[in-house]
């Protein structure tokens, strides 16, 4: 099978983004038939939830030289295309990430698709069919104090009169999530409307696997030298652009954290020694969706993190032979 994209995955600090870069540049200097593929050329499309935001650099690791390799810029799509402070979800990246990933395969080029945001990722390489259903808080709020059992009765009992199914076709396992499909089919029932359809892509998948003890200590090494770097001025800055701290404490990890501190809830150790715990943390709930996806069906071939960049590449490339 011919796959049509390239995925590289991996959880923060794995280095993934430089790795599809000097993956993307090493297609690009080969033609298509020495390195088994079909198409000529290769561009970068991100699959992180928060690098979507402009001026949102620092804290969001966006690392925007890693795009540079030998003096050459590889391309790279859905970074920089929201303002901060809005609420940037999957249904849009859905919509956003097929619109690039089609006027990338039209030039004859292949798509890299490369991030640690298993959500999206899962999402368009599966086609999950999602609706633009705004929340309902007035909703939620009557919904709040009320069991599994019962939200799950109001929820069976609704999509008999819609008769749809979950929104991203997986089942209601939460309360959280039965509440959420809830607002979705009483959305739906109010505002009757076609669900949208986008085809799952055949990806290979990589992944980028690094031992824990040398995570933690890239996390650690990495976040000390963002704080030196300026992430606390970054985050002033978005402040002082009028930006409300409830909203940058949204986006979660660093811009949690460091709003918190800035606006005088913390000091400035207990929201590093906060914010260190919550990056490993979310490191490994990242491995842990990654393992899920894998239990779903879907095969990742990893490799070795601290390998050298010329063997990562090579051995990148032998899997694309392997696999054809």
């Amino acid at each position: 099978m011919k796959q049509t994209m390239i995925t590289i995955l991996g959880p923060t600090a794995s280095g993934k983004t430089s790795l599809a870069a000097a993956l993307a540049s090493k297609v690009n200097s080969l033609d298509a038939a020495s390195w088994g593929g079909t198409t000529q050329g290769a561009e970068i499309i991100s699959a992180d939830s928060r690098q979507v935001y402009r001026g949102m650099d620092i804290g969001t690791g966006k690392d925007l030289e890693d795009y540079t390799v030998d003096g050459k810029l590889i391309p790279y799509h859905l970074i920089d295309i929201c303002e901060p402070g809005t609420k940037y979800n999957l249904f849009e990246y859905q919509q956003d990430f097929y619109d690039a990933y089609l006027d990338i395969r039209k030039r004859g080029v292949l798509p890299i698709l490369c991030g640690g945001t298993g959500l999206y990722i899962e999402s368009v390489l599966k086609g999950y069919h999602l609706s633009p259903v705004p929340q309902n808080q007035e909703l939620r709020d009557r919904l709040a104090d009320k069991s599994l059992d019962e939200l799950t009765v109001m929820l069976k009992e609704l999509k008999a009169k819609t008769g749809s199914n979950m929104h991203n076709r997986t089942d209601v396992d939460t309360a959280q999530r039965a509440i959420r499909a809830i607002e979705i089919e009483t959305y739906n029932l109010e505002h009757p409307m076609p669900e949208r359809e986008l085809p799952s892509v055949d990806s290979l998948i990589i992944g980028v696997s690094i031992d824990r003890d040398a995570r933690r200590e890239k996390i650690t090494r990495r976040l000390k030298q963002r704080l030196q770097e300026g992430m606390v001025d970054e985050i002033k800055g978005l402040l002082d652009r009028g930006i409300p701290a409830e909203n940058l404490i949204y986006y979660g990890l660093e811009y949690k954290f460091i709003t918190e501190y800035v606006i005088g809830k913390t000091t400035y150790d207990e929201m590093f020694r906060g914010l260190e715990i919550a990056i490993h943390q979310f490191a490994k709930r990242q491995m842990t969706w990654f393992r899920g996806m894998e239990r779903r069906g879907f095969t990742i071939n990893w490799i070795d993190a601290l390998q050298p960049m010329e063997q990562k590449v090579e051995q990148v490339l032998e899997i694309v032979k392997s696999s054809k």
